[in-house]
């Protein structure tokens, strides 16, 4: 059987790399009943392979080293922040709602800042290196129209499978499309009404961008998202996707100290050590978290499992597929009492119809 990797999803096919042949595949039966998570970076065993007409089945999703929810993407290497200095107007907070989603998925982040050669912005920039720099965090000032910064964005892309994520309209396509030209991706301008982006890119995929020297770059193309949300984690653990407040928090005199109002906040006494756009995100983050914890105490958080284990006769545990209600065959103790109760009240309806027929007579 073939290994691959998932490149492309479109409707219920996949499209799957494996030496060089990109297979149009679908999901094995055994799959869709384990209701299996496939992404985009997946590698996955194939069967039923047909190589004349490029066709074949996913057996197996291999086991995946890491993967990102949104965009949906797996085993990858690294994220491409990319934010644009000028149309869209850079956003700070939504810069570090990329830059938290990667670090909460322990996954390196890279800021690329596009459209960098605009006039009279270099304050921003200066802004820029001022915050993230400390921080150890790789930054490229890059523009898909002058070509400014591309060689830089080649070395960090050199040998990596990368994402590149950012809002609508910051110019994520223009960017692959000048390290690449012969992909010819579709680009659209900003909204003159709304000044954001229009999405260009509708699905995610995987990418390779031949380099100098015979070296590639496999990068993911992905949809813009205008707004991530931490609506799927607890508060106590948006101070440790922050590492200037997740350092500081452990003078905290409360264990539990979320950084808001409390007293003995080592976060509050240092708050002039923070930049001031990453403590407001910081506290939003929290209050979208603190949110999603009101959901939980209220609605309760009950996930019926997808598997059972079972014990076989040679005392082994085998893990099967759990199925639903409607699929569950009746048992045999079930089916005897209905089977009872059936005979009861046949017996009821005779008997009762022979008593009227006496009293007749």
């Amino acid at each position: 059987m073939l290994i691959g990797d998932i490149i492309k999803i479109h409707s219920n096919f996949y499209y799957v790399r494996s030496d060089d042949i990109v297979f149009e595949c679908k999901l094995r039966e055994k799959l869709k009943k384990e209701k299996a998570e496939v992404f985009v970076g997946d590698s996955v065993r194939l069967t039923e392979v047909n190589t004349d007409s490029n066709q074949a089945a996913i057996t197996e999703i291999l086991e995946r080293k890491n993967f990102i929810p949104r965009p949906s993407i797996a085993n990858i290497d690294q994220i491409i922040v990319v934010a644009a200095l000028h149309q869209p107007e850079l956003d700070f907070i939504q810069l570090n709602r990329y830059i938290a989603q990667a670090k909460l998925y322990n996954i390196p982040a890279v800021i690329c800042i596009n459209k960098a050669d605009i006039e009279n912005k270099d304050h921003i920039k200066q802004q820029i290196t001022s915050i993230y720099e400390p921080l150890e965090y790789k930054i490229i000032f890059t523009s898909a129209k002058t070509g400014m910064g591309i060689e830089d964005l080649k070395k960090v892309l050199e040998a990596k499978r990368s994402v590149l994520c950012g809002t609508s309209g910051v110019g994520k396509s223009s960017l692959l499309n000048k390290l690449h030209p012969g992909l010819s991706l579709k680009t659209k301008q900003v909204s003159a009404k709304t000044l954001r982006g229009t999405h260009a890119t509708r699905h995610i995929e995987l990418l390779d961008i031949p380099l100098e020297n015979h070296k590639t770059a496999q990068v993911a193309d992905t949809p813009g998202f205008s707004y991530l949300k931490f609506d799927n984690v607890l508060p106590a653990v948006i101070d440790q996707l922050f590492d200037e407040i997740g350092e500081l928090s452990k003078d905290c005199y409360y264990s539990d100290c979320l950084h808001l109002t409390e007293d003995g906040c080592n976060i509050l006494v240092n708050i002039n050590k923070i930049a001031l756009s990453r403590y407001e995100s910081y506290k939003i983050f929290v209050n979208e978290a603190l949110e999603y914890k009101e959901k939980l105490a209220y609605s309760g958080h009950k996930v019926e499992e997808r598997f059972k284990t079972i014990d076989t006769r040679n005392k082994n545990k085998v893990k099967i597929v759990k199925l639903n209600t409607q699929a569950r065959e009746k048992s045999r103790k079930t089916q005897k009492q209905k089977m009872n109760l059936i005979s009861i009240l046949e017996n009821t309806y005779y008997n009762s119809e022979e008593d009227s027929q006496e009293q007749e007579n």
